[in-house]
């Protein structure tokens, strides 16, 4: 009986923007403010898109607010992106090793110097500093593949 076979490679497009700050710190940092801004530009996006499908309508004060939904979701991502990168690197060049602590301390400050520009209170900065350096661990973890 005859058969057939299909061979091929899926990949998705790749773009990589460089942007050279004349130092890794600064570069590694934008460049994570930068990839994940738009990651949060585009969730709002899609949140605000699927709100105007459902309401059925879309005027210019709902194409204003979308904008300026996806303005500050990208820089809050971002933001937070960048302190991240930032903050691991830094760590890293101190302590001279890469490990799952630097992600945990980096993680840490993360969540606390966020909450902590929110004004969410004390109580809430420290929570927030625990979840991002479980948060952080955890994903280099998975990332590093410790598990397997």
């Amino acid at each position: 009986m005859p058969s057939s076979t299909f061979s091929g490679t899926v990949s998705s497009p790749k773009l990589s923007v460089a942007i050279d700050m004349g130092n890794p710190f600064l570069n590694l940092t934008v460049d994570a403010f930068l990839k994940i801004g738009a990651v949060g530009v585009t969730k709002s996006l899609a949140e605000d898109t699927f709100k105007a499908i459902d309401k059925g309508s879309l005027s210019k004060s709902s194409m204003e607010d979308a904008l300026k939904n996806m303005c500050k979701e990208g820089v809050y991502w971002g933001s937070a992106a960048g302190i991240y990168v930032g903050t691991e690197y830094g760590i890293e060049r101190i302590r001279g090793t890469r490990d799952w602590k630097n992600a945990m301390v980096a993680g840490a400050v993360t969540g606390a110097v966020i909450s902590a520009a929110s004004n969410k209170g004390k109580d809430k900065v420290l929570v927030d500093a625990i979840t991002g350096g479980a948060l952080a661990t955890a994903s280099k973890f998975l990332n590093d593949h410790y598990f397997y």
